[in-house]
């Protein structure tokens, strides 16, 4: 559902090995981070769009990269740079510090939702990076293995997202704060490990580059959002991401791509976020580890949340996926040294029922319309949670509801092209063609290279009795469409108004061509046996009328069609 669509269900470079390492430049989930979609090239190889081994994988991704965390926790914590202070309490407050951050319901987004594999995976990589360094500082005979084991991390973080820039910044931090003492000195001793690191910046260069910079137009400059309009709009996320890791309620699977204007908006939070910079500042002077979990936090959410418009979606919880580690580091720490042992059993009692919430959050995720649902019910005003809706309800055969959704979408951005045509399908099946074709018509004016807004406008064409207008809108949406998987129901459309406009031998040839793709579509055989009857080829018709019969025994119209062919004979 939602982003998984074009990244697994539209994406074909998952179906064989040898494009796997390849994702194609669509602006999904998959654009520019070849790991990604290679993990997904293995989930199909497995069980196709089966979702099971998708999320089997998802967990299993999550699940190591809690047990990565709670290595680099207890590490750091036994540093010489604690002394003593933590030799007791260094494994039970690790533990205490990842069971939290691998339950906590605000990781659901980024472990249920199957495309935030990206999120996940470059979350894995980037705490190996930063355990392998971690392991690298022991005086031991596998320290320079470690130290390798970390470069590899980083380069293979950096081909699962443009978030893992951040990490080879955030161990030389790490290094200043918990062993070298001072920048100076980290460069100094381990200079060459340093450069191994900043080369994999190359990589994850050619890979933003090769995908054209802007996924898709999806991110980027001189898309409609200026730097400073999302910098106000980040004023706000990053206050909210903070709430949610403090309280989580309420998540909401997709919070539009509102846009904040006006630093008046936001003064408050404006007010806010500049003290949190201030003190993780001040920290980060004092040399306290404070400090670090304050860079941690701020760095790697500098990518999302800051001065580059993410423009598609300007507020995602999955963002927090790897900032959620400092702030419940930073919680838990502080409340065990002001309560000792009482904050460790607080936070094993919290583990429970943050199991307990993000159950329950799950259970949001059953089906789309349910999510959706909850979605809409928490921002009312997010016009593209509407239009996701509307489609379900259409596809589910419930017009009238689907009609309440798509018509509010429109009223909230009646520039959006999903808006206006699943206004107009909801109109045609309430039998309102007028104001099925305006809303369908609207919708190609807007966005002339939208092929299923150009699909329904077809089909709306086509229940008018316009078949050719109809023709030209499936023909277009088919070249639109490419390998996408709507493609063949586009075909199929197509043949059937071909059929109608008595242009029969083109409709057998879109015919056999959808049959190609699904052989076993008896009603396509029904339909191209009566193309191929209106154009004398009888025998290759009861042939096809034959098949249609043994795929399914019970269609009706082509056992009349074949009883009259051999009455005829």
């Amino acid at each position: 559902m939602f982003d998984d669509k074009p990244a697994i269900a539209g994406n074909p470079s998952i179906r064989q090995w040898t494009t796997a390492l390849n994702p194609p430049d669509i602006g999904s989930g998959v654009t520019g981070r070849p790991l990604v979609n290679l993990s997904l090239a293995l989930n199909h190889a497995v069980s196709g769009e089966a979702v099971w081994s998708y999320h089997a994988l998802n967990l299993l991704i999550h699940a190591g990269a809690g047990l990565a965390l709670f290595g680099i926790v207890r590490r750091t914590l036994l540093q010489p740079v604690f002394g003593e202070r933590f030799r007791n309490a260094a494994e039970p407050l690790a533990f205490a510090i990842a069971a939290l951050w691998l339950a906590h319901p605000l990781q659901t987004e980024s472990v249920t939702s199957i495309i935030q594999r990206t999120e996940s995976l470059v979350g894995l990589f980037y705490l190996l990076t930063l355990y392998g360094f971690v392991r690298s500082l022991d005086a031991s005979p596998c320290a320079r293995l470690w130290g390798a084991g970390s470069v590899a991390a980083c380069l293979l973080g950096m081909a699962a997202k443009e978030v893992m820039v951040t990490a080879p910044l955030m161990v030389l931090l790490y290094d200043r704060t918990f062993a070298a003492g001072s920048l100076r000195e980290a460069l100094r001793l381990r200079g060459r490990y340093y450069l191994a690191l900043a080369c994999t910046w190359l990589l994850l260069g050619w890979l933003v580059l090769s995908g054209g910079g802007t996924r898709g137009e999806a991110a980027g400059f001189g898309l409609g959002v200026t730097p400073w309009m999302y910098a106000l709009t980040q004023c706000r996320a990053v206050l909210l991401y903070l709430q949610l890791a403090l309280w989580p309620h309420p998540l909401v699977f997709d919070y539009g791509s509102a846009i904040v204007r006006q630093p008046g908006e936001v003064w408050w939070q404006i007010i806010a976020l500049a003290g949190l910079l201030g003190a993780a500042g001040y920290a980060w002077w004092r040399r306290l580890p404070s400090g670090f979990l304050g860079a941690w936090f701020f760095l790697i959410l500098a990518p999302s949340s800051s001065v580059v418009p993410l423009v598609s979606q300007t507020i995602a919880e999955h963002r927090m996926y790897l900032p959620l580690a400092a702030v419940i580091a930073l919680v838990v720490g502080w409340a065990y040294a002001r309560l000792g042992r009482i904050a460790l059993h607080a936070a094993y009692v919290l583990v429970p029922l943050a199991v307990l919430l993000t159950v329950q959050r799950n259970r949001d995720y059953r089906t789309e319309e349910i999510l959706w649902a909850d979605t809409v019910a928490k921002a009312p005003d997010n016009s593209r949670a509407r239009i996701n809706l509307a489609e379900v309800l259409i596809n589910d055969g419930r017009p009238a509801e689907a009609l309440e959704h798509a018509a509010e979408a429109v009223r909230l951005r009646p520039d959006h092209a999903e808006a206006q045509t699943n206004l107009g399908i909801a109109c045609a099946q309430l039998g309102r063609p007028a104001e099925a074709l305006a809303a369908c018509g609207k919708a190609v004016e807007l966005r002339p290279d939208y092929a299923r807004g150009r699909s329904n406008y077809g089909i709306v064409l086509a229940q008018s009795g316009r078949w050719s207008e109809a023709i030209t809108q499936f023909e277009t949406a088919l070249r639109l469409a490419g390998d996408a998987p709507d493609a063949v129901r586009i075909r199929g459309n197509l043949a059937r108004a071909l059929l109608r406009a008595n242009r029969w031998d083109e409709a057998v040839t879109q015919f056999s061509a959808v049959l190609k793709a699904e052989p076993g579509a008896a009603d396509m055989h029904y339909n191209l046996a009566l193309a191929l009857g209106l154009s004398g080829r009888d025998a290759e018709a009861i042939a096809e009328l034959q098949t249609a019969l043994q795929l399914d025994p019970g269609h009706a119209g082509a056992r009349a069609a074949l009883e009259a062919a051999r009455g005829i004979r």
